[in-house]
């Protein structure tokens, strides 16, 4: 059965327009995938930098993910209390306070003040995602929130692949091309001149994404912003926890939001192992294979990005539900071949995750939200909160890399991505239940 959606109703609500203001608030959807996607690929360079094993430097995840964590609700609190466009004003001016953190963090010339940096930077961005994801939702009808979203969401991947560039191209190009072995050899001194000249070349991609914030700032609090879907509720948080728990729908939405999160970091951060193992093993060197790594990781995102367009087109003829269960297990498929190929053969299924997953976060926010009412805004910290699986997940892949194992004749690389692979069977699951009950039973809960 199709579903028929009009174009000019996607952006407009009781007459209203609210194009200007989506571009602003799609401005940040772009900034913090570009921040995201640069990270991704740096957790590598910091394992390099301060001579640590994958689970040490995975530890930039857990900051970085653990900020959405924390926030989620404090955030939902606040624009509870005051606006969607003071939401927004607030994440920037933490996203930007966090990335320039960088700059005392390198002076001090250790770890942990960096994923003090992380954590602060995405603290705001939890209160961005908290507060532009439902605001998107609030700019037109309920019937085309899901493909709004997606089509907000669609700018996000083009500020990733601009992450992943500036991360291959500037950061990682012009680093020190020393291996992690003969890194090991270097005396003190020699360790701390070549990782001060590393972390020179890291930390000014941050100065940009502070400066950009803070541009961005001045203009959203230049405009005037429309104040839809920003009455206070008469209900107290825990009212609203209370209503969202007995919502199935919502509850099941916030877990496989959950494991997305946790599929698209961990796919998308031990590309650069996966990769660098495959290419050293046909003869490359370290730095090469990284940075061939990192080319089908910029690959992974072109997909991707691609792929959210389709999807967010199909979304006017297929119900969400069921193309994102189908997308899951083409997924599950991939990963499969990933953890089946010793070859380059696996790294292709790994590009090829990206043109599934392209769809699955703005869709299960968006089926998720379906029927909770004026709770929105709690309801949208839920599912950030849920970003928590950012942080969850990598250590764990992390930990099977380091173990050097092999299971099966298969690699501990390989089989780390049984992970991932867990994770988009409870995706599976959650679109065919919720095509189930919304399109088959038209309920809800």
């Amino acid at each position: 059965m199709k579903l028929k959606i009009n174009k000019d109703e996607i952006l407009t609500k009781d007459g209203k327009s609210f194009l200007v203001p989506f571009i602003l608030i799609t401005a940040c959807f772009a900034m913090w995938g570009f921040s995201n996607d640069m990270t991704g690929p740096l957790v590598k360079a910091f394992s390099k930098i301060f001579r640590m094993n994958v689970t040490e430097g995975s530890l930039v995840q857990v900051a970085y993910y653990l900020g959405y964590f924390a926030m989620a609700f404090p955030a939902a609190l606040f624009i509870q209390r005051r606006s969607y466009k003071a939401g927004v004003m607030l994440g920037l001016s933490l996203f930007a306070v966090g990335a320039l953190l960088f700059i005392p963090a390198r002076l001090i010339g250790y770890y942990y003040p960096f994923l003090l940096a992380y954590f602060i930077m995405t603290c705001g961005l939890s209160f961005l995602e908290t507060s532009c994801n439902p605001y998107i939702y609030c700019m037109g009808t309920e019937e085309t929130a899901t493909q709004r979203l997606n089509l907000a969401q669609a700018f996000n991947p083009i500020g990733a692949l601009l992450g992943m560039l500036m991360a291959k191209d500037y950061v990682q190009a012009r680093m020190s091309s020393m291996t992690t072995a003969q890194r090991e050899t270097l005396s003190l001194s020699q360790f701390n001149v070549l990782k001060d000249h590393d972390l020179n070349i890291l930390i000014q991609p941050y100065i940009l994404i502070g400066v950009v914030c803070v541009l961005l700032l001045v203009l959203i609090r230049l405009r005037k912003m429309p104040m839809d879907g920003d009455a206070q509720s008469r209900k107290g948080l825990w009212e609203s926890l209370g209503e969202l728990r007995r919502i199935k729908n919502y509850r099941e939405g916030v877990v496989a939001q959950f494991f997305y999160v946790g599929a698209q970091v961990t796919c998308w951060t031990f590309i650069i192992q996966y990769g660098t193992r495959v290419f050293m093993t046909e003869g490359m060197d370290e730095k090469a294979a990284e940075i061939l790594s990192q080319k089908y990781n910029i690959y992974a995102m072109l997909i991707f990005t691609v792929s959210r367009f389709i999807c967010t087109f199909f979304l006017k003829y297929v119900q969400p539900g069921r193309l994102l269960s189908i997308l899951a297990i083409v997924a599950i498929a991939f990963v499969g071949g990933v953890i089946l190929f010793p070859d380059r053969n696996g790294v292709y299924c790994l590009v090829g995750v990206s043109a599934c997953m392209s769809l699955m976060f703005p869709t299960i926010y968006g089926i998720a939200l379906r029927g909770v009412g004026e709770n929105v805004k709690f309801a949208g910290a839920g599912l950030i909160m849920a970003i928590l699986g950012g942080s969850v997940f990598p250590p764990i892949q992390a930990l099977i890399i380091d173990s050097d194992v092999t299971i099966l004749g298969i690699a501990a690389t390989n089989f780390s991505f049984i992970v991932p692979f867990i994770c988009f069977i409870v995706i599976a699951v959650y679109g065919h239940r919720a095509y189930v009950r919304h399109f088959i039973w038209k309920v809800d809960s």
